[in-house]
């Protein structure tokens, strides 16, 4: 998710003795000063009181959040947990104390130490102690929790109690994210009131935590009320002064969006994130617009935009040559698409990393880039992608002088080339039939693959749209039971551990893992290694470079697009802060910043 790697450490080092701090970043000095009032994207005033109804889509039936099986309430991970350090918004990677005063690193950075706010408390008003934050740990990390975490955590070996408010983590190896990873990542909940219970069997029981809210009210699939805790522990802290003003949070859950617009429109909920184009240019408009009622705004933001792209599973036969990927990615027409049903909103993403410098640059690779992938190419010959080093990968584009219709007979020419012949309308080879299932959970989305569709059926490839709701999406996701899906690969300014999940050939076969693709490949593998124990941020940025030029050249994802603002529209009931965070999730910033006025 949202981790880095060359790791500069706000505490002195003399000679062998690592001091404690009360802040770190990854490469540089963190922007805010030990005895920092709050963050600049808050406001410090913002009054604490009335309530906010939001919408959430599909359904839920889980309160815990940290288990492979349910879907999980929206929020919870956000408003009933804390975690030892917070990271800020306005940085690309620092954390400051929480649930922790302070942190020490150890010399040999084999392990980081954490002291425990004496102040911490649950919700209930008992102590936060260091049992509890092994427990949390030790939990997460075993098979009764989501698997994505052993994923992340596995370079973390143990966690030791030294006293009650004193707790060690011990890791396998030098890692240069490893103890922020352990600061922000791991959120605590209490011992004691897990007690005897199977872990994996607390679904609709809330956990205990010490976040700023508790669960006042739930149907599952229906709704769900969250209450500000009156008495939360960290409310003067400066790492949370200014945040979660609202007395309530509700959440109501609406299986079309749709429907869910129109409620928005006739006041049953107050707040509400846009990602349809069509919608936001034609949807939201009308008197209460006009009059001012319900406000609408394109927030900026400078987030890494990752790669949000139609995913080709490599589990399927039909998927598995790479020029039957590069015929398929032919047959999309970005630019007619953008022009006539996107309302010329958005770009095309051209990376891994899209909006970011970890995005390889339009230009052959560097010298530190060539003498990395040389290297790799030499250890795996078989494995190296072509034209990694001699060609510039680029989008598939429709614009004069190239056209869709020169598209589609470089398409004809690679399915012919690989042995592909059309009978009865469809192309095959060896009783293979070249069709394909676009799963999608999504509404409105046949719009945008129809003209899709038809292109490949022009070429003899016979595409099946196929919707379904969010529980049964889920489970055939996280199975891997699909041909093709639409989904975004998240990325952080600082990308670290997460990629494992994403990309290694360890999480290909394991279901609930987010290697979408099924990509096996040790050069991407040894690339991995090279951005999770990269030294510094110029080899963290080499290391990127080289990783998004070989899964580029692969074609493992038809690239699809992205916007740098974020589109909002509320009722006019809400103070905000003067300007937002650099790199932020929305609906997250609104919850944790806005006031009821």
């Amino acid at each position: 998710m949202r981790i880095s790697y060359f790791f500069f450490l706000l505490c002195c080092f003399y000679g062998q003795t690592a001091l404690s701090a009360s802040s770190a970043a990854l490469g540089y000095t963190p922007k805010y000063p030990a005895d920092f009032k709050n963050f600049d994207y808050v406001n410090p005033n913002a009054p604490k009181q009335g309530d906010i109804i939001i919408s959430g889509f599909g359904t839920f039936n889980s309160l815990n959040p940290f288990l492979l099986k349910g879907i999980e309430a929206l929020g919870t991970t956000q408003l009933l947990f804390d975690t030892l350090m917070v990271k800020s918004e306005d940085e690309p990677y620092s954390v400051y104390s929480l649930l922790a005063k302070d942190m020490q690193l150890s010399a040999d950075k084999l392990s980081v130490t954490f002291h425990l706010n004496p102040d911490a408390r649950f919700s209930d008003g008992s102590a936060v102690t260091a049992e509890d934050v092994k427990f949390s740990f030790e939990t997460l990390k075993s098979d009764k929790a989501h698997p994505r975490y052993r994923i992340f955590w596995s370079d973390i070996v143990k966690a030791d109690v030294i006293d009650k408010l004193t707790v060690k983590f011990s890791f396998s190896k030098e890692n240069p994210e490893l103890h922020l990873i352990v600061a922000y990542m791991i959120p605590i909940f209490s011992k004691k009131a897990v007690g005897d219970q199977h872990f994996d069997t607390l679904v609709t029981s809330p956990l205990l935590g010490s976040g700023a809210y508790t669960v006042a009210d739930f149907q599952v699939g229906n709704f769900i009320v969250y209450k500000r805790n009156p008495n939360y522990w960290a409310k003067e802290l400066n790492t949370r002064r200014g945040m979660f003003n609202m007395d309530t949070i509700t959440v109501k859950y609406y299986k079309d969006l749709s429907i869910a617009m129109e409620a928005f429109k006739a006041k049953e909920f107050d707040f509400i994130a846009v990602y349809n184009s069509k919608e936001w240019a034609r949807s939201y408009v009308g008197k209460p617009f006009d009059d001012g009622d319900i406000l609408k705004e394109e927030l900026p933001h400078s987030n890494n935009a990752g790669m949000q792209g139609f995913v080709f599973n490599l589990r399927k036969p039909v998927f598995q040559d790479q020029r039957v990927r590069q015929a398929i990615n032919l047959a999309f027409d970005f630019e007619w698409e953008n022009t006539n049903l996107f309302f010329n909103q958005y770009e095309r993403c051209y990376s891994y990393f899209t909006n970011s410098e970890l995005a390889a640059p339009q230009a052959l690779p560097t010298d530190a880039e060539l003498a990395l992938l040389q290297t790799l190419q030499a250890q795996y010959p078989k494995d190296f992608p072509n034209n990694v080093l001699t060609h510039v990968w680029q989008n598939v584009n429709t614009t004069p002088p190239n056209s869709l219709r020169n598209n589609l007979q470089q398409a004809s020419q690679l399915l012919t080339e690989a042995g592909w012949i059309l009978k009865e309308g469809i192309l095959q080879k060896e009783g293979l039939r070249l069709e394909f299932e676009f799963l999608v959970v999504q509404d409105g989305f046949d719009r945008i693959f129809t003209p899709f569709a038809r292109n490949l059926e022009r070429l003899g490839i016979k595409p099946v749209y196929r919707k379904v709701d969010l529980a049964v999406y889920q489970q055939l996701v996280e199975t891997f039971s699909y041909d093709m899906i639409v989904t975004i690969f998240p990325q952080s300014q600082s990308p670290g551990n997460e990629l494992m999940n994403l990309w290694h050939s360890s999480s290909a076969d394991k279901n609930g893992t987010n290697n979408w693709i099924g990509l096996k490949n040790p050069v991407v593998d040894a690339l991995l290694y090279k951005i999770i124990y990269a030294p510094d941020r110029a080899e963290l940025v080499t290391a990127t470079h080289a990783l998004d030029r070989v899964l580029l050249q692969g074609d493992y994802v038809l690239p699809n697009w992205y916007t740098n603002v974020h589109r909002v529209a509320y009722w006019n009931k809400f103070g905000k802060p003067e300007k937002p965070p650099l790199y932020y999730q929305v609906s997250d910033w609104m919850l944790a910043t806005w006031w009821v006025k």
